[in-house]
């Protein structure tokens, strides 16, 4: 399928010339974009190599840039402090663990280990992927970095998906978060695709054509006002629990595990690992077999089921995976607030659930059109102004922005 080119919006290229040359002088000389993402159905399951329905929104990351010759890489992101990456040391540097040092340096590594003559850069980053806003904000300026090296240096000879699991093992090795690899997919490829990465190495990605406005519903992702700080815990124990239950059957991950084996050695594992394990491994195994009724619903026009399914997979992450009250929470419950204020807004119609990581950041919404203001704007009484956020879903992942207006 032909992905159009991604143009600058009115008044971009000027902003980011100005950025660049407040911060390194003189002018760049390419551009690129990343976009985020939202996780449709597959609630933690991409860290047990299953299944998921992804979408490429139209939020992004942007870079203005320039090859500067030397053997460093310097990256300003508006309002931050720069990041500096000297590419003689191109091992995990143990100080910079969580901070965005970490990720340049682990997709630079990653591109030298296969076989990228990398060079130096300058680049100059503006993103309306917020932090902590649950639209990958990590996973697109990890894309952001290697899409803007595989054109730099290595002619873009990796593609999306490449680009995808370099972004994962800079996230993986340097940054020290074991995420799966579902953020950096729906970033890298773009529009709305469904993923089985049973397969570590070549996931099997494929487009699903729907436009949810045309049925009627906008796509809403609702800001919790929610803190990540101190939950990389929380966020941890997920993949960590599962991953000690397989272990504890003698595999990998589950999807190496038939579901009545596992409930064959139900009672064992429960003495083993704990009921909380157990509880987010039957998660694992309903949302898993959920996505593919999902897309099926979808590309057969029944947006009906599609919405019942969503409901499903957010009662199940509620019940059985746990990750909307951080453990011992009890005067902060954002997500949980959000879920049932979606819940009386909607009234009945539409869907709702926790999105992505969950304990914080952000809830997503299938919205009536007709209901759409009023929601956004009880939404945003309770939860404060620009809360809810309306997205539409973006054609293309990391590309090179058209250097016209």
């Amino acid at each position: 399928m032909h992905t159009p080119k991604l143009n600058f919006a009115p008044g971009q290229r000027q902003r980011l010339d100005a950025g660049f040359a407040a911060a390194f002088g003189g002018i760049p000389t390419r551009y690129f974009s990343a976009p985020g993402r939202t996780e449709i159905g597959g609630n933690h399951t991409d860290h047990q190599r299953g299944r998921v329905l992804a979408a490429a929104v139209d939020l992004d990351t942007v870079a203005a840039v320039r090859p500067n010759g030397s053997n460093v890489i310097r990256i300003q992101s508006q309002g931050y402090p720069m990041s500096i990456v000297d590419l003689t040391r191109l091992t995990p540097q143990p100080e910079e663990i969580n901070t965005t040092p970490a990720l340049i340096r682990g997709v630079a590594a990653r591109f030298r280990q296969l076989g990228c003559e990398i060079g130096g850069l300058d680049a100059y980053v503006e993103s309306t992927v917020l932090p902590g806003s649950g639209l990958s904000s990590s996973a697109a300026f990890e894309v952001l970095v290697g899409t803007v090296i595989n054109h730099l240096f290595w002619d873009g000879r990796a593609t999306q998906p490449e680009i995808a699991q370099i972004g994962q093992y800079a996230e993986n090795v340097f940054f020290g978060k074991p995420c799966g690899r579902m953020d950096q997919t729906a970033s890298a490829v773009g529009g709305l695709v469904t993923i089985d990465f049973f397969d570590k190495a070549k996931p099997e990605i494929r487009s699903v054509d729907f436009d949810f406005f045309a049925c009627g519903h906008a796509l809403c992702i609702i800001d919790t006002r929610a803190s990540h700080a101190d939950l990389t815990d929380e966020y941890a124990a997920i993949p960590g629990e599962i991953r000690a239950v397989a272990e504890a059957m003698g595999r990998e991950v589950l999807t190496q595990i038939p579901e009545a084996e596992f409930y064959a050695q139900l009672p064992r594992l429960r003495r083993l690992c704990g009921d909380r394990a157990v509880m987010r491994c039957i998660h694992f195994y309903q949302e898993n077999a959920r996505v593919p009724k999902q897309v099926a619903a979808l590309e057969r026009g029944d947006f009906p089921e599609f919405l019942r399914l969503v409901k499903e997979s957010g009662y199940c992450s509620y019940m059985y995976l746990q990750n909307v009250i951080p453990s011992g929470a009890a005067e902060h419950q954002e997500v949980a607030v959000s879920l049932a204020l979606c819940e009386r807004y909607l009234q009945g119609r539409g869907a709702y659930r926790v999105h992505g990581g969950g304990f914080a950041g952000t809830v997503q919404a299938f919205v009536p059109l007709d209901i759409l203001e009023d929601f956004r704007m009880k939404i945003d009484a309770v939860l404060g102004q620009g809360a809810c956020h309306v997205l539409s879903i973006r054609p293309q992942g990391g590309v090179e922005i058209t250097a016209t207006e």
